[in-house]
C-alpha cells in the first residue's frame, strides 16, 4: 500500500501538503532558456539565494540540456563537472534540498555523493540502466518522467500512466519507498521525430502536452505529481510566441491551472512569479500554500 505521506528531499509533498516550488538552475550554455544559465560561482550563489527568498523549496541543477529539438549532447565528464560546480556553489549559499537533473549514471553518482538529495531522471530510470545501481546505493528521492523507448500510440493520458507505472516498478525494485517517488508527465519530451532522450509519438506533440495537462489526476497513482511547463514549446502553439523569453505570462497561467488540475510541485524558471500564481490557485482549490 502506498504511504500517502509523500516526501521529496525530506519535505512533504502531495495533496496533504503545500504546493511546492522547484527552481531551475542550469550550467549548460546550450539550454533553451538562457536566463536559467548561471556559469560563475557568484551567479550561482546569488541565484540560489534569490530563489530561496522568493519561495523555492528545492533547486534543480542541470549540466546538460535535454531539449529534444536541440543538439545539446555533451560528454559525461563535462556534465559531471558542471553539476558538481553548481552543487558546491549552492551549498555555500542555501540549505535548500538539491535535485540533479540527469539520466546518466556517472553524473548521478557524483551529484548524490556531493550532497544532492533528489534524482530527477527524464527517462524514468530507463535510459542508462546503470543508474539503477546508483539509486539502490544512495537511496535518494526520485522524480520519474514518463518515457518510452518505442513509439507510443493511443490515448496520451493512458500511455503516460503506463510509462510511469513501469518506472515506478523499476524504482521500487531499486529499494526506493513508494512515498519517495514523484511522477512527472514529461511535458515537452514527447515528439514525432527520432531521438534518444525523448519519447516518440505519431500524433502532434503539442496536442499531447495540452491534453495531458488538462486531466492529470488519472496519472498520479497515489504519488505526488511534479509539472515542468515553464516557458516550454507547447505554449508557442497557444500564444504564437516562438521565443522562450516571451512566454512568461503563458507559463504563469499554465502553472496556476496545473495546480487546479492536480499538480503538487511546480518546476519553474520564475520562482517569484510562480509563487504568486500558485498561491492564488491554491486558495481557489482549497489547498494551503504555506
Amino acid at each position: 500500500m502506498i504511504n500517502h505521506v509523500n516526501r521529496l528531499g525530506g519535505l512533504t509533498v502531495g495533496t496533504k501538503s503545500p504546493i511546492r516550488i522547484m527552481g531551475i538552475l542550469n550550467a549548460s550554455p546550450e539550454s533553451f532558456y538562457k536566463k536559467s544559465i548561471k556559469l560563475t560561482k557568484t551567479q550561482i550563489r546569488d541565484a540560489a539565494s534569490r530563489m530561496e527568498s522568493d519561495g523555492a523549496d528545492f533547486i534543480d541543477v542541470g549540466g546538460m540540456s535535454t531539449a529534444p529539438y536541440l543538439s545539446t549532447r555533451v560528454s559525461v565528464r563535462t556534465e559531471t563537472d558542471r553539476v558538481l560546480y553548481m552543487i558546491n556553489a549552492i551549498q555555500d549559499s542555501t540549505n535548500l534540498p538539491v535535485s540533479v537533473d540527469t539520466c546518466r549514471a556517472p553524473v548521478a553518482e557524483a551529484a548524490l555523493d556531493c550532497g544532492a538529495e533528489i534524482l530527477n531522471d527524464i527517462s524514468g530510470l530507463k535510459f542508462d540502466k546503470k543508474i539503477r545501481g546508483i539509486v539502490s546505493r544512495f537511496g535518494p528521492s526520485v522524480i520519474l518522467c514518463a518515457y518510452g523507448t518505442s513509439i507510443v500510440t493511443g490515448d496520451p493520458i493512458e500511455s503516460a500512466r503506463d510509462l510511469l507505472k513501469s518506472s515506478v516498478t523499476i524504482a521500487r525494485d531499486c529499494g526506493v519507498p513508494s512515498n519517495q517517488i514523484v511522477l512527472d508527465p514529461a511535458i515537452g519530451f514527447f515528439r514525432n521525430t527520432k531521438g534518444t532522450l525523448h519519447t516518440r509519438i505519431r500524433s502532434d506533440w503539442a496536442d499531447r502536452d495540452i491534453k495531458v495537462l488538462s486531466d492529470m489526476r488519472f496519472i498520479k497513482q497515489g504519488h505526488a505529481l511534479l509539472v515542468s511547463i515553464s516557458n516550454k514549446s507547447f505554449l508557442s502553439k497557444i500564444l504564437g510566441r516562438d521565443k522562450p523569453e516571451e512566454r512568461l505570462f503563458g507559463s504563469i497561467a499554465a502553472e496556476a491551472i496545473a495546480v487546479l488540475k492536480g499538480a503538487d510541485i511546480i518546476r519553474t524558471h520564475n520562482v517569484a512569479q510562480t509563487r504568486d500564481a500558485i498561491s492564488v490557485a491554491s486558495a481557489l482549490s482549497g489547498r494551503d500554500f504555506t
